[in-house]
């Protein structure tokens, strides 16, 4: 197949175009064109500049494309802001460019077979955060996972801004779509968790909240497994979680990557909500005036204040034949091993 990815040189976009040259497709790499080209192969990728943000410019680069060979099979929309300056800037990325390259593809009728979009657990936000009583588990109070049916009420501007971009992909008549909403995504590449890996190598560990909290995580490679079944299996119109399937106590990913670092002495540092959003409020501040996007922001603290993050990937398994390979202490071991091969710690 011919298989167009868009953001291609990001943490997750790098692993899907890598993935399709090992099963023989021909991949397509959309990007700007300041975008690195570290993880992908020049040799034996084509690339094509795509502005997302610029209809009128994002319609002819489709319509030469048209014109040389005719389109894609199928197109990975993995293009997408997850840190702002501004709140608006995620509509304007998230859900405006997946508008952009849609109506551009309808108006030059260039629709593919499958459109695979990139969405996120954090399109439902914090609805669920009340644990409920199980006499027969041996946790009498555990949290529900957030299934489907459940009504989001995102607690992001980027889990809003990926919302809308689903609504719009539903509305849209005809049109070939597959939703993934994975949850938190860690592998090789990836620079938010090496963050955790990096303070821990230091000995701190930051936490925060008192109440107990329960996260779930995929490995890259298993979101992009979920990526080329989506384009394989015959589903259209559906939306799907993707996590590894298994709940983890919030230390569980801080413990593993100390005990691949070698057990290293760490202080944990237990922080109180409220102190969070101080730290949060100060660091967005400093941000807007830098005009530099900052990790610890109000999305950031909406993130990690949210206790629970379960959610249910049984129609993943049963509709795309989804296994999980990955389980967290396999993952992190990849993990911590490829950011000391690279020097990153």
């Amino acid at each position: 197949m011919k298989i167009l990815v868009t953001g291609a040189s990001g943490f997750i976009g790098s692993f899907i175009v890598e993935e399709g040259l090992e099963r023989g497709h021909e991949m397509w790499a959309g990007m700007r064109p300041t975008s690195s080209h570290r993880y992908l192969d020049e040799s034996a990728v084509s690339f094509v500049n795509l502005d997302l943000a610029h209809p009128d410019i994002l319609r002819r680069q489709l319509a030469e494309c048209k014109e040389q060979f005719g389109g894609w099979d199928v197109i990975v929309h993995a293009a997408g802001a997850t840190k702002c300056i501004d709140k608006r800037d995620f509509f304007r990325v998230n859900t405006d460019g997946t508008r952009h390259i849609v109506e551009a593809l309808r108006d030059l009728e260039m629709v593919p077979r499958r459109f695979v979009f990139i969405s996120s657990l954090g399109v439902y936000g914090a609805i669920k955060e009340k644990p409920v009583r199980r006499p027969t588990s041996s946790q009498p109070w555990v949290y529900e996972p957030i299934c489907e049916e459940d009504v989001p009420a995102p607690n992001t501007a980027y889990g809003a801004s990926k919302l809308a971009a689903e609504r719009f992909l539903r509305g849209v008549e005809n049109f070939p779509y597959v939703i993934l909403r994975p949850t938190g995504v860690y592998g090789p590449r990836e620079k938010d968790y090496f963050m955790m890996a990096q303070s821990i190598s230091r000995h701190v560990d930051f936490t925060v909240g008192f109440r107990p909290q329960e996260i779930t995580f995929v490995y890259v490679k298993d979101l992009v497994n979920a990526v080329f079944l989506a384009m394989e299996k015959p589903v259209v119109g559906k939306s799907y979680f993707i996590s590894d399937g298994q709940v983890y106590h919030s230390t569980a990913f801080s413990d593993l990557i100390a005990a691949e670092l070698g057990h290293p002495f760490f202080v944990r540092i237990k922080a109180p909500v409220w102190l969070l959003r101080g730290i949060c409020a100060v660091s967005g501040t400093f941000s807007a005036w830098f005009k530099h996007p900052s990790t610890l922001n109000n999305d950031k603290f909406h993130i990690l204040r949210q206790r629970n993050w379960q959610c249910d990937i049984e129609p993943a398994r049963r509709e795309l034949g989804y296994k999980p390979c990955y389980l967290l202490p396999q993952g992190v071991k990849e993990t911590i091993a490829w950011y000391k091969k690279e020097g990153w710690l």
